[in-house]
């Protein structure tokens, strides 16, 4: 969204004026969503192996060792994930697609949207080998986002999904003891599947 959009938004009075950047974040993505409604979430799959991850599995799991997101590897171990697919896990809105360097490597971000309970959800893929999606542009669940890497051979391909309920949070190092703004990836997946 461009200053002059988000001011035309303030004047319109379809932003409280004070609010912290955190709600501000919410409140712009809400009005995005609701200005174009076909790409409000329609359920979520997996990122890998569609629409239930066969093939992959999940290495590493949110909370296991600090961990904040869950670490998808194909099935072959090593490197024979390398280049896999990975596809955007609902509708949304993508806002960030970057190298990140050491550690993280591509990472690309989507804003996702459930209007039934007018929850925002962040979804982090990183250590990306192809990142195949523009920023400021709409995608939907399914869609073909990048392949799988190993941030330029520091690790093993995989992917590395986090889900953030707050949206905008800095990238931060994917482990913490600290969980507030994130959540179980494959909880919050098999708790709201497609309907269809």
């Amino acid at each position: 969204m461009k200053p002059t959009y988000a001011l035309l938004l303030l004047l319109a009075g379809a932003i409280p004026t004070l609010l912290s950047f955190s709600d501000f974040s919410q409140e712009r993505y809400k009005a995005l969503f609701k200005t174009n409604p076909e790409y409000t979430s329609d359920g979520f799959d997996f990122p890998v192996g569609p629409p239930n991850s066969v093939g992959y599995y999940n290495a590493q799991g949110f909370g296991k060792n600090s961990h904040l997101g869950d670490d998808w590897n194909g099935t072959g171990g090593g490197n024979s994930d390398l280049g896999d697919p990975i596809y955007s896990i609902a509708n949304g809105y993508v806002v960030s697609v970057e190298n990140h360097g050491s550690g993280w490597g591509n990472v690309i971000r989507i804003v996702h949207y459930i209007e039934s309970k007018n929850q925002l959800i962040e979804s982090l893929y990183a250590h990306c080998d192809e990142m195949l999606v523009k920023p400021n542009s709409w995608i939907k669940r399914g869609q073909k986002i990048g392949t799988i890497g190993n941030a330029d051979g520091a690790y093993w391909a995989h992917l590395h999904l986090e889900l953030r309920t707050k949206v905008d949070m800095g990238l931060g190092g994917g482990y913490s003891e600290e969980t507030t703004g994130f959540v179980d990836p494959t909880k919050f997946i098999n708790a709201n599947r497609p309907v269809n």
